[in-house]
């Protein structure tokens, strides 16, 4: 199946009332793990890589053009995003590479320089025919939108989507990154308060800290694009270490990382339920 443009995995899913799985990948087992589970479910997916992981492998080609190659060979609809760049050069990167959409995160910028960056990523994009997500969040925070406390204003969200003209904005509801426990406490008033204010998809970060029932909810309420990366991460090594305790003396890769694999392709099946409303278990 050809790669499929982000708008039209993420258009359908907000126009319908249901979540957008948006997964990371770290490596190449993720990226077939996620399909895999994607076309378990009988779901679209969108397959992501951040700039941390781009910096991880050399750089964003290898491992871009690999998860570009499994998009494409999948039987289902798959998106490949570029997630959370801060580097205009690597958002260029990306659109020469052939990736779906990028999210551009200028969020640690004062409010004026965070605005007049993203509006100049998404004409650039928009130009090329590239969908656009950004992030609105404190000034200087490590974490954005996602440091602890911090909340998204909804008369400056919808201000700032109007200036910049992206297509999907991240907003801080209450999660943050790379929990590793499902405790996060979502503000669902706030949520339908973006959703009313801002015309365009609300993206949840940090979602691996929410639980199933609380992820069904945020979506019901106004959330589209669902981002989980740690989660998965969490099913994907302790398969691995499961594999390894019982054989010790293993050396091939392939013997660990292919339980591995499919630990994160049921999680992803599971979850592509949760966000359509199938089950939150």
């Amino acid at each position: 199946m050809p790669l499929s443009p982000t708008d039209e995995i993420v258009g359908p899913a907000a126009r319908a009332g249901v979540g957008a799985g948006a997964f990371n990948v770290v490596q190449l087992e993720h990226a077939e793990a996620i399909v895999a589970g994607a076309e378990a479910a009988g779901r679209p997916v969108i397959l992501q890589i951040s700039e941390n992981t781009a910096r991880y492998h050399g750089g964003l080609e290898p491992i871009g053009l690999a998860t570009l190659a499994v998009a494409r060979a999948a039987l289902v609809p798959v998106a490949v995003h570029l997630d959370h760049a801060e580097s205009v050069n690597l958002v260029h990167e990306a659109v020469r590479l052939g990736f779906s959409s990028v999210m551009f995160d200028a969020s640690t910028l004062p409010y004026k320089e965070n605005l007049r960056a993203t509006r100049e990523v998404a004409e650039y994009c928009h130009a090329r025919d590239v969908w656009v997500e950004a992030e609105l969040g404190e000034v200087g925070g490590k974490d954005g939108a996602h440091a602890p406390g911090v909340r998204t204003d909804p008369a400056q969200a919808r201000d700032f989507v109007a200036a910049t003209g992206v297509d999907a904005l991240a907003v801080a509801v209450g999660s943050s990154h790379a929990m590793t426990t499902r405790d996060a406490v979502l503000d669902f008033a706030l949520i339908a308060a973006l959703r009313d204010a801002v015309g365009v998809p609300l993206v949840l970060h940090g979602s691996s800290g929410v639980a199933d029932a609380e992820l069904a909810r945020a979506v019901a309420t106004g959330m589209t694009k669902v981002n989980v990366s740690t989660h998965l991460n969490k099913q994907f090594t302790a398969a691995a270490r499961t594999y390894l305790e019982a054989h010790p003396s293993a050396v091939d890769p392939r013997k660990y990382l292919g339980p591995a694999r499919d630990a994160v392709a049921e999680a992803v099946t599971r979850l592509l339920g949760v966000l359509h409303g199938v089950h939150a278990l």
